[in-house]
C-alpha cells in the first residue's frame, strides 16, 4: 500500500520533537493521530487540506495545521494538501470559484483585472470577494467531502483485498500441509 511508501518520506515524532522550533509546541504534538496513517486521521487530514486550500486566504498551511491540531488528523498530510492550491491551480480555482459564487447569490459576473498593489486590495477586492468566498467555501466543501469518501472506500478496498489475499495464502498452505 502506499502507506509504506508515504512513512519513508514523512518525519518521524521523535525528529519533531527535537526541532529547536517546535519545542513550544511539543504538548500539542504528542497525539499519535498526527503521525499516523490510519483511516480516520487520513481522511480527516485530506478533507482539512483541500477545503482549506481552497479558501482565498492567506495562511494556509497554518490553518491547517491549528485545524489537525484540534481535530486530531494526520498532520503532515493536512499541511501538504493545502498545497493543491498553489500558483498554477490558483487562477482556475478562484475563476471557477467566483463564478458559482455569482450564481448562487443571483450576482451578475463582473469583468475586473487583478493588480497586486494595496489600493486595488482595499478598494477593488470588496466587489468580488462576497462571490469568490461563497464559490470557495462550496467547491472546498464539496472537494473535502469528496476527498473523504474517496479515501474511506480506497481504504477499505484494500484492507478487504489484503483479508482476501491472506486467506488464499492460507488456504493454500493448508492443503499443501494436508497433502505432505
Amino acid at each position: 500500500m502506499a502507506k509504506k511508501l508515504f512513512q519513508r518520506f514523512m518525519p518521524s515524532p521523535h525528529a519533531i520533537y527535537q526541532n529547536r522550533y517546535l519545542r513550544p509546541f511539543r504538548n500539542f504534538l504528542t497525539d499519535p493521530n498526527l503521525w499516523h496513517l490510519n483511516r480516520y486521521s487520513v481522511a480527516t487530514a485530506v478533507s482539512i487540506g483541500l477545503f482549506i486550500g481552497y479558501m482565498p486566504i492567506p495562511g494556509h498551511m497554518i490553518m491547517a495545521t491549528f485545524v489537525a491540531l484540534m481535530l486530531r488528523a494526520n498532520l503532515p498530510f493536512s499541511v501538504a494538501l493545502v498545497w493543491t492550491s498553489n500558483p498554477f491551480t490558483m487562477g482556475p480555482m478562484f475563476f471557477f470559484a467566483y463564478e458559482l459564487g455569482t450564481k448562487i447569490l443571483h450576482i451578475p459576473p463582473e469583468k475586473f483585472h487583478i493588480e497586486m498593489s494595496y489600493h486595488w486590495l482595499v478598494h477593488e477586492l470588496k466587489h468580488f470577494y462576497d462571490p469568490l468566498l461563497v464559490g470557495s467555501f462550496i467547491c472546498g466543501g464539496v472537494l473535502a467531502l469528496i476527498g473523504n469518501i474517496s479515501i474511506r472506500l480506497y481504504w477499505r478496498y484494500h484492507v478487504v483485498h489484503a483479508w482476501r489475499k491472506r486467506a488464499k495464502k492460507r488456504k493454500i498452505h493448508a492443503t499443501v500441509d494436508i497433502h505432505l
